[in-house]
C-alpha cells in the first residue's frame, strides 16, 4: 500500500510537469525562460526545507548556503573533470547531503530557536567563505578562481539551450520532489512523525531517532546541492553575494508561506522568491518592495493559513467539489 500511496502522491507532480515542459518555455520571452529556471531550481531547495520543518518541526535557516556548496562542488567538478553533467549533479547532491548531515548534530540536542540561530551562524560562515575563496569560475589550481575570463559550464547534450535546459531543470525538480514525497509516504515519513510527536514514546517504540533525523537533514542537503548544481548550469558562474545568510532566512518564510506540507507549497516558494521581483522590476518598481508584500504574506500565513497558500487552495477547490 506505501507504494500506491508514495505513486499516488506524485501524479499531481508529474501532471504539472507535463504541463509545464509542454507550454511554459514556450509562451515565455528569453528573460523570463531565465527567470522560470531560477524559480523552478530554487522550489527543490524549498522542498527540502519544508520537509524538516513539517515533518519534524526543524527550522533550518542554511538552505540556501548548502545550495551554493551544491553549485560550487558542482563548478569545481565541471572544470576538474569531464564528467558529464548527470554525474557533476549527483556529486553536487552527495556532497551537500554529508555536509547537511554534519550540521544535524546540533539538532540531535536542540530544536526550535536554538536549531534555527545554529543554522543561520552556519550560513553566515559559509558566506564568509564564498566570499574569501570565490566560486570556481575555469581558473587553475585547486579553488579554480581565474581573473582574466570566466570558463565554460557544461550543460547537458540535450539541454544546451536556454529553454531545453528550463525543461531540463523542471523535470530534475519533479523528481526530486517525487523522492520527498516518497520518503515523507514510507518508513522514513512514519518515523519522522513519531519523532515529532514525542521523541521519548519514538526511542520506546524502536525508532532510531538519531538516524531519521540526520537522515532528513541529508534529504534536504542532497535536494539543495541538486538545486545548486542546476543553478551552476544555469547562470554558467556563481556570485558569493547570492548565498548570503539573509536569503536562506527569505526562503525558508516564503516555504512557510506557500506551504510546507507537499509539493505545491514549495513550487509556490520558489515562484515568490523569483517570479515577484522580477515582476516587479518589470514594472519599472523596486524588486525590494517584494521584502513588505513577503512580510505581509507570512503575517497572514501564521495567523490564518497554518498551511499556507497550497493549504488555503486546497481547501478551496475542496469547498467547491463539495458545493457542487
Amino acid at each position: 500500500m506505501t507504494g500506491v500511496t508514495a505513486l499516488r502522491g506524485g501524479l499531481p507532480v508529474l501532471l504539472a510537469l507535463i504541463v509545464c515542459v509542454a507550454f511554459l518555455p514556450a509562451v515565455v520571452g528569453a528573460i523570463w525562460i531565465k527567470v522560470f529556471t531560477s524559480a523552478a531550481i530554487f522550489a527543490l531547495a524549498a522542498r527540502g526545507a519544508s520537509v524538516l520543518y513539517a515533518r519534524l518541526g526543524l527550522v533550518n535557516l542554511a538552505q540556501v548556503a548548502l545550495v551554493g556548496i551544491g553549485g560550487w562542488t558542482v563548478l569545481r567538478l565541471n572544470y576538474a573533470t569531464s564528467l558529464p553533467f548527470e554525474m557533476l549533479l549527483a556529486a553536487g547532491g552527495v556532497v551537500t547531503a554529508i555536509i547537511a548531515m554534519v550540521l544535524a548534530l546540533p539538532a540531535l540536542r536542540m530544536r526550535g530557536l536554538y536549531l534555527a540561530l545554529v543554522t543561520l551562524m552556519a550560513a553566515g560562515a559559509f558566506q564568509i567563505l564564498f566570499t574569501a575563496f570565490q566560486f570556481p569560475n575555469g581558473g587553475t589550481g585547486f579553488w579554480g578562481v581565474a581573473l582574466q575570463s570566466p570558463g565554460e559550464m557544461r550543460r547537458p547534450a540535450i539541454a544546451e539551450e536556454d529553454t531545453a535546459y528550463l525543461r531540463y531543470v523542471i523535470c530534475v525538480a519533479a523528481l526530486g520532489m517525487m523522492l520527498a514525497a516518497w520518503h515523507e509516504r514510507a518508513r522514513p515519513g512514519r518515523a519522522w512523525a513519531m519523532i515529532r510527536q514525542s521523541e521519548a514514546n519514538a526511542m520506546a517504540a524502536g525508532v532510531n531517532v538519531t538516524l531519521y533525523k540526520v537522515w532528513a537533514f541529508g534529504l534536504a542537503g542532497f535536494l539543495a546541492g541538486l538545486a545548486g548544481g542546476l543553478l551552476a548550469g544555469a547562470l554558467n558562474i556563481l556570485d558569493a553575494r547570492s548565498f548570503a545568510a539573509s536569503e536562506s532566512i527569505l526562503l525558508f518564510a516564503l516555504s512557510v508561506v506557500g506551504g510546507v506540507y507537499g509539493w505545491l507549497g514549495a513550487v509556490l516558494a520558489g515562484i515568490l522568491y523569483r517570479v515577484v521581483p522580477a515582476l516587479l522590476n518589470d514594472w519599472g518598481l523596486d524588486s525590494d518592495l517584494s521584502l513588505v508584500i513577503f512580510g505581509a504574506a507570512l503575517l497572514h500565513a501564521l495567523m490564518t493559513a497554518p498551511r499556507g497558500i497550497a493549504g488555503q487552495l486546497s481547501g478551496a477547490i475542496g469547498s467547491f467539489g463539495s458545493a457542487r
